[in-house]
Formats: structure tokens, sequence, C-alpha cells
């Protein structure tokens, strides 16, 4: 199993082993920030939910005590938002550190994307740059033999050259498209805060 690898890997070239560590990162990175997102509850938002209905409704305790102690996102902003206003802060006040703890929470949710985002430009590039180079060790070599020339030498040259723009794109692809599943849990999660807080806001005005 590993002989055939290697081989592969070789035929490549150098251009072939920096994919393949690309794709080992790119796999690696991609788990992570599933798990990060798990750890950071980026798909809960039920206990939130809750608490501003609570609030809403005037029970102020019972809506801080929905969101104690929980981990998510959506949760977390909540319990930010009920503490600024819990203090008496002026309306500006309380917003600004609502609007603080949801800049972080943001930040944090979206780390490690610009790596992904790196991964998913560089590998197709770094595919092209093995087939130029490898395009160009054929053609050094077809004209080296001159008149003697074995087409087929040539056409074995250029598939293996090829074969790095294939390497490049399985990587890039993959990448691509779990940037844009990421980033869209982003975007979900981010206009998901701003409607909760906005409620919450709104409901203390009205009381």
């Amino acid at each position: 199993m590993i002989d055939p690898i290697l081989s592969f890997l070789q035929t490549g070239g150098a251009a072939m082993w920096a994919i393949a560590a690309l794709s080992v990162a790119t796999l690696s990175l991609i788990l992570w920030k599933l798990w990060r997102l798990a750890l950071m509850g980026a798909f809960a938002g039920a206990r939130a939910e809750r608490s501003v209905a609570l609030w809403q409704q005037g029970a102020r305790a019972a809506a801080a005590e929905a969101v104690s102690g929980r981990v998510g996102l959506r949760a977390r902003l909540v319990r930010a938002a009920i503490g600024a206003l819990s203090l008496g802060l002026p309306e500006a006040k309380a917003r600004e550190e609502t609007t603080r703890v949801a800049r972080r929470l943001l930040v944090e949710l979206r780390s490690g994307l610009r790596a992904l985002e790196l991964i998913a430009v560089i590998a197709p590039l770094l595919g092209l740059l093995g087939t130029v180079l490898g395009m160009i060790d054929a053609f050094q070599a077809l004209q080296s033999a001159g008149a003697a020339a074995d087409p087929a030498d040539l056409a074995g040259g250029i598939w293996e050259a090829l074969l790095t723009t294939a390497a490049g794109m399985a990587v890039a692809i993959p990448a691509a498209v779990a940037l844009s599943w990421f980033e869209s849990v982003a975007d979900s999660a981010r206009a998901d805060m701003e409607d909760l807080a906005t409620r919450l806001f709104l409901a203390t005005e009205a009381g």
C-alpha cells in the first residue's frame, strides 16, 4: 500500500510532495474546525431563543437562568446582553458591550478560515507549477533526443506532468467546499445573534 503512494508522489516531483502535505493540512484543518464548532455550540440555539422569549415576557430572572453556564455562541451573546442590561447601564453602553462580545465570538467562530482559503488558492497553483516544470522536462528530453525522439516518451512525460494539476484540484475543491460551508455557518450565527440582541433591547425599551 505504501509503495504505490510513494511511487505516485515521486512521479509528480517536488510539487506533488508539497500538494500531499497540503492535503494532510486541509484534512486536519477541516476536522479541527468541525470539532471547534461543536465545542462552541455553533449549531445550538434553542436555549438562547427560550431565554429571549422569557425576557420578552418579563421573566428576567428565568431568562438569565436559561443561558447560565451555556457554552453556545448564541447563548453566550444573550447572557452578555442580559448581563449588560441587568447592570442598569445606559442603552448605548449596553449595546456597545453586547457588540464587543459579538465581535469577539465571531472572530473565534471564523478562526482557521483564512488558512483554508489560502489552501484553496495555493493548491491548484502548485499543481499548475508542477505541470509546467514537468512539461519543460519533457520537451527538453525531446530536444535532446533529436530525430530519434519517441512520441510515446513525450506522451509519458506529459501525462506525468499533468498529475500535479489533477492533484492540486483534488485538494483545492474540498477545501473550497468546506470553506463555503464554514462561512455559511458563521453568517447564520451572526444573523441569529443580531436578531436575538435586537429582540432583547426592543423588549427592554418596551418594558
